[in-house]
């Protein structure tokens, strides 16, 4: 444990908000104001607030390093895979053939939908971390040849991996919720749908046009190189490119959906102590799941077909160098959100609204989202704020949709203002090559809609279901 087990955090709710809010300003003037590069603006205000907020000067190193190395744990091989496996597709013309299938298929004008649809559809077993890097390529490549700002097509592509994420299940925020409120994954599996679908289209695709219309963000080369509207000789089938793409999302839905029959009392207790369970279950681990994608991705762009071969060791190997900044970025942010959560912040704020005397539905989305600004992860957020308001929900006499529209609109809340202490807001800033104010405008702006729309709809089933 990098704190010591006896070690009481002293300060009340309020000297722990104003540290976090000097935090968040110093955060902004170190790399706007003064333009220091954000890795090292994200240590030094690690660093301070740390020693600032009363953590032991002994245990404040290990702290940031608890933090920095739990989200390095989660991400590193994410990216670091899905980025060789990204440039594979890439450098093969298979990016550039799935592109010129949707745009033949939806038209030009169509194509940030088509995009929002079908990361919706990988979405739906895949984490917002492995969809994005998986997803890039395809993005990149339509953005290249419909032309116009990167927004206009990132924003739809992004927008739909994180209503996904954070609404549906078997991703792990809402399912953790519904064991909480006991409500029935099944019927919170079709409200969410229902409510995430208009989230996506009325909060990230109109958001998309509108912003795409007054940013004009260029397509940064993908994993170190550009590549042109004019395909490759020999470019691999569409269906060649679409099985690579399909592979991480079934092997990852064997994992979550294995885990959802077994928690659901559809397979025998005894199943999940089984090796078939295990093994099946290691394949859809995420990391596994990349790695075998992008050994099958090798074979079947590179070594198959000759006249690719000779390139595939130099393109994963120029792929890593570019999204080194975005690994040690994120994994800086996730150290200034270890030390919010470990200085007590999200702690004392629980203790603070725990009691907010208004309706079950809008405490636990105000609650969620106080707390997600106070220390970034979504998942923290959703947990301590299903958790704070659990007796509440379990004495009233709700029915299962009502259960499920207040799982909906607690993590709606765990969505809202996403900004530096979140891991997510690092890697689309990243990705996109945008700089902190630009991410501030875009990818803030949409995580806040995603959460105001998806709250909005879940009150309004909420309510409607009290009727039946």
């Amino acid at each position: 444990m990098p704190l010591p087990e006896d070690w009481v955090q002293t300060l009340t709710a309020g000297p722990l908000l104003a540290i976090a809010a000097g935090a968040i300003l110093l955060l902004l003037l170190l790399i706007i104001k003064f333009k220091l590069h954000a890795f090292p603006a994200l240590i030094i205000v690690s660093l301070l607030t740390a020693v600032t907020a009363g953590i032991p000067i002994a245990s404040v190193v290990p702290v940031m390093l608890s933090g920095f190395g739990s989200t390095l744990a989660s991400v590193a091989l994410l990216v670091g895979l899905g980025a060789m496996l990204g440039a594979l597709i890439q450098y093969s013309g298979g990016a550039q053939v799935l592109a010129h299938k949707l745009i033949s298929v939806f038209g030009e004008d169509r194509a940030p939908i088509a995009l929002g649809v079908a990361s919706m559809l990988f979405g739906f077993p895949i984490f917002f971390d492995a969809g994005l890097v998986v997803m890039l390529p395809i993005v990149f490549s339509v953005a290249r040849w419909v032309g116009g700002s990167l927004l206009l097509y990132g924003i739809p592509a992004v927008g739909a991996f994180s209503v996904m994420h954070v609404f549906v299940p078997p991703h792990p925020g809402p399912v953790s919720a519904a064991s909480f409120f006991e409500a029935n994954v099944g019927t919170l599996l079709l409200v969410s749908l229902i409510i995430a679908v208009p989230t996506w289209y009325l909060a990230v695709y109109l958001f998309s046009k509108f912003i795409g219309k007054r940013i004009d963000l260029p397509v940064p080369s993908l994993m170190g190189h550009e590549e042109t509207q004019d395909a490759p000789l020999n470019p691999p089938s569409f269906g060649t490119v679409l099985f690579v793409l399909l592979l991480p999302m079934a092997l990852i839905f064997l994992n979550t959906g294995l885990n959802t029959l077994a928690k659901g009392g559809v397979l025998p207790e005894r199943a999940a102590d089984e090796t078939w369970f295990q093994t099946l279950r290691l394949l859809g681990e995420t990391p596994v799941a990349l790695l075998i994608t992008s050994l099958v991705a090798m074979y079947l762009l590179g070594f198959k077909r000759k006249d690719h071969a000779l390139g595939i060791q130099q393109t994963m190997d120029g792929a890593l160098p570019a999204v080194c900044s975005v690994i040690l970025i994120t994994g800086a942010g996730g150290m200034f959100g270890g030390v919010l959560r470990s200085s007590g912040i999200g702690d004392a704020l629980a203790d603070v609204l725990g009691d907010l005397g208004v309706p079950l539905i809008v405490a636990g989305f105000l609650i969620a989202a106080i707390l997600r600004v106070a220390q970034g992860s979504a998942t923290v957020a959703l947990t301590t704020a299903a958790g704070l308001i659990t007796p509440g929900v379990l004495a009233a006499d709700f029915n299962s949709i009502q259960l499920a529209a207040l799982v909906v609109s607690v993590a709606a809340g765990s969505v809202v203002l996403s900004h530096f202490n979140d891991s997510g807001f690092w890697l689309v800033s990243r990705f996109f090559n945008m700089d902190e104010k630009t991410t501030l405008k875009t990818w803030t702006v949409m995580e806040t809609l995603i959460g105001v729309v998806g709250f909005a709809g879940a009150a309004v089933v909420f309510s409607v279901a009290s009727l039946l």
